[in-house]
């Protein structure tokens, strides 16, 4: 049996970098877009969240059926094996976003 594809999408929004994971890549209708669909996300299950980011992004795209990217915000598409974390970095230094406030570090 083939297992489908599965993509690692990288693109800007708003001044950060999202990490996704879909099983569709495409070009869009839309000319000068990119289409990115069936996006995979873990199983909501019961108990504690894991990964705050992967909720954030859910709740963000949890009725979006197909994104249309623009060209120029794709930074990166992988074929990947596995999926593996999702995050939502800062796009000018590449350090990972919290979805939540964090305590100053002390020095």
């Amino acid at each position: 049996m083939r297992t489908r594809k599965l993509y690692k999408v990288s693109f800007l929004h708003l001044g950060k970098s999202y990490e996704l994971y879909a099983r569709h890549v495409a070009t869009s209708a839309l000319w000068g877009f990119t289409e990115i669909g069936e996006l995979e996300f873990e199983p909501v299950g019961e108990g504690l969240v894991v990964d705050p980011t992967e909720e954030r992004l859910r709740d963000e795209f949890k009725d979006t059926r197909v994104l249309h990217l623009p060209m120029q915000a794709v930074l990166r598409i992988e074929e990947v094996e596995r999926k593996g974390s999702l995050a939502i970095r800062d796009a000018t230094d590449g350090q990972k976003v919290m979805p939540f406030p964090m305590p100053p570090k002390s020095r």
